[in-house]
């Protein structure tokens, strides 16, 4: 076997082990929701952001913060609150004085957002000025204070939490802001099971500790390696036609024309390949398949396609037409 496809096997194998132990890190203290801590580092490799929504209890925050815990990376945690200011988030000048001169001058304190994961509690609870704080973060990987340009530090993640079912004093995220997360990743209920060993393990004593078993420079290799993961021409055109199928104006699904307002941008079509590529590392293959896109499809679309008044009406949802055009395409 050729040497350097030898030490790039035995890098990618030492990479995806190093996967397992986090997931085995984060089964310490999360129990079920296999498939939420799945979609999580999907992100994680993918390079992007994820939103996350469910009903208050579902350990939401627990569960991001043991994701920071067993990785090496810097973490903060913002709580979004209705008098957040942006300089909240970014940070503020500060004068100061130089002690050996006496001469002042403005320094920049840098906020919360410098970290590389960053946790957006609650982030539907701030008005929409702080709220566009986040997009020049997460999409370009910097921020502007006073005309001056500051890089943030890479990986850099920002996971948001939302709360589903609570209106009063909440700011629903307008779709820009919306289409910057990767993905959208509804959490559901426990099963009976799951739900009961949660009960036993969170009402005694035990104490977990949990280990870094992963660095920021295995993050950014491995997120290297899921754009290198070969996807099949057949496969691509498949996904341009799953996303074309969403737009009403250029689709014959009669489905879709009928409760689709606007459907899903190129974003989203780059969105579901690279999350397929980075589902397919996890799974320890090289190469995306159908079910890939399958898997990754529905958190990839739900908040890039948006239904009209009467669908809502009829409790008809993204995630519907998710499923009805998968049957016909994929």
């Amino acid at each position: 076997m050729n040497k350097d496809l030898a030490d790039i096997e035995q890098e990618i194998h030492t990479l995806t082990e190093k996967l397992t132990g986090l997931k085995k890190e984060i089964g310490k203290v999360i129990i079920g929701q296999e498939e939420t801590i799945e979609q999580l580092l999907i992100t994680f490799l993918a390079g992007g952001h994820a939103l996350l929504e469910g009903v208050p209890g579902l350990a939401k925050t627990l569960m991001i913060r043991t994701l920071a815990e067993a990785i090496d990376l810097k973490f903060k945690r913002i709580q979004f609150t209705p008098d957040l200011m942006p300089s909240d988030i970014i940070g503020t000048e500060v004068l100061e004085e130089d002690h050996s001169t006496g001469k002042k001058f403005f320094k920049f304190n840098k906020g919360p957002i410098f970290a590389n994961i960053v946790l957006a509690d609650e982030i539907n609870r701030t008005p929409p000025k702080t709220q566009a704080a986040l997009l020049e973060a997460m999409q370009e990987f910097e921020v502007t204070y006073s005309g001056k340009t500051y890089e943030l530090d890479r990986p850099f993640f920002i996971l948001a939490t939302q709360n589903p079912i609570e209106q009063s004093g909440t700011f629903v995220l307008p779709e820009a802001q919306q289409d910057r997360f990767l993905l959208y990743i509804k959490i559901g209920y426990p099963n009976e099971s799951e739900e009961n060993a949660v009960l036993k393990s969170t009402t005694g004593t035990r104490n977990v500790r949990l280990e870094k078993v992963i660095s920021g420079s295995d993050v950014l290799r491995l997120q290297g390696l899921v754009r290198e993961v070969p996807i099949s021409d057949e496969l691509i055109a498949q996904v341009s036609k799953l996303i074309r199928a969403t737009r009403p104006e250029s689709t014959t699904d009669s489905y879709v024309k009928e409760w689709v307002n606007w459907g899903a941008g190129p974003r989203a079509g780059q969105a579901m390949i690279l999350t397929a590529k980075a589902r397919a590392l996890i799974k320890g293959r090289l190469s995306v398949t159908p079910e890939d896109i399958k898997h990754v499809a529905l958190p990839v679309l739900r908040h890039r396609i948006i239904v009209n008044f009467r669908a809502e009406s009829e409790g008809i949802t993204a995630d519907d037409v998710t499923h009805q055009l998968l049957k016909t395409i994929l």
